[in-house]
């Protein structure tokens, strides 16, 4: 028994140096802070879980993403600046004037940082005002991309190529997002001016109906195919313009498809897709009258890629 209580003094505070119990109390504040940025993280990370459960919009639940990882870094630097000072004040350095100072030294930083600063507020807003999300595929800064990460500082962007872009936030003043909601597949198709523009757009419409009827496209097809009409009269070519309304970031796929598919058609009817022209004109009379343009020499020319 007096063995088992000699061995229990160990535990005595009041036996320890004065050295040995900062030191385990610093210890103490480290493994607490450490375990309590665990704790805390899980249970934002289950309460995202928890209201996400049931919803069915992939559009809330990137967002509920990437707002549940941003608070998880918020509450991880809240807690460490906490425990840093805690542990500080445990060594016996005075707090008070390290934070009245840290205070004037953040105000000229500030000043210093003003973009580092801007970035901050800026993806905070961001954030706050739902304007994109992880798995968007947007337009900011003159870079396009699918949207790989949002921190409070950047944006990272992967372009078509693989490329990678980091777009600081306080650079980002308009954001073209194209996968919110549904988009629109705008297709542009070139005839010839001696084309029936009527038997065009019913060659258009057959395509398009057989497209959302297609197993693998028809899900992505929300609507029946609006054709808008006449866009312009280009220099060899009548363009006429439709689009398809279909779900986020199947724009391009759908496109692709239909351009295919519309050319078999036009191949099968007959239709003429034109490429440039160039008409010689030799004059007129002023009584209106033109004399046949007389050949004198053709010569192909065949122009290098």
């Amino acid at each position: 028994m007096q063995q088992l209580l000699q061995y229990l003094e160990i535990f005595n505070l009041a036996n320890w140096s004065s050295a040995g119990v900062t030191s385990l109390r610093v210890v103490v504040i480290a493994v607490a802070a450490w375990i309590l940025v665990r704790v805390v993280q899980r249970l934002i990370r289950l309460f995202r879980e928890h209201i996400t459960r049931g919803i069915d919009d992939p559009e809330v639940f990137k967002r509920a993403q990437t707002l549940g990882r941003v608070f998880r870094y918020v509450a991880a630097v809240v807690i460490l600046v906490i425990a840093a000072t805690l542990i500080l004040g445990e060594l016996g350095v005075a707090v008070a004037p390290i934070l009245g100072a840290a205070g004037v030294v953040g105000l000229a930083v500030g000043f210093g940082a003003q973009s580092l600063v801007k970035d901050y507020f800026t993806g905070f807003f961001i954030l706050l005002e739902n304007q994109m999300r992880q798995g968007d595929v947007v337009e900011i800064a003159g870079k396009s991309g699918l949207v790989e990460e949002i921190t409070l500082r950047y944006v990272r962007l992967r372009d078509y190529d693989g490329n990678v872009h980091y777009v600081s936030n306080s650079l980002i003043t308009t954001v073209t997002n194209m996968s919110r909601g549904f988009a629109h597949s705008v297709v542009d198709v070139s005839v010839a001016y001696r084309e029936d523009l009527d038997e065009v757009i019913e060659v258009m419409r057959e395509v398009g109906a057989k497209l959302r009827a297609d197993a693998s496209f028809g899900p992505r097809i929300l609507d029946d195919l609006e054709v808008a009409g006449v866009e312009r009269w280009a220099d060899s070519a009548v363009i006429l313009r439709c689009r398809f309304r279909v779900v986020p970031l199947e724009q391009w796929n759908v496109r692709r498809e239909y351009l295919g598919r519309l050319k078999k058609a036009f191949d099968a009817h007959g239709i003429e897709i034109p490429f440039p022209h160039l008409t010689l004109y030799a004059g007129a009379g002023k009584d209106a009258s033109a004399p046949a343009f007389r050949v004198v020499n053709t010569t192909t020319v065949k122009s290098a890629e």
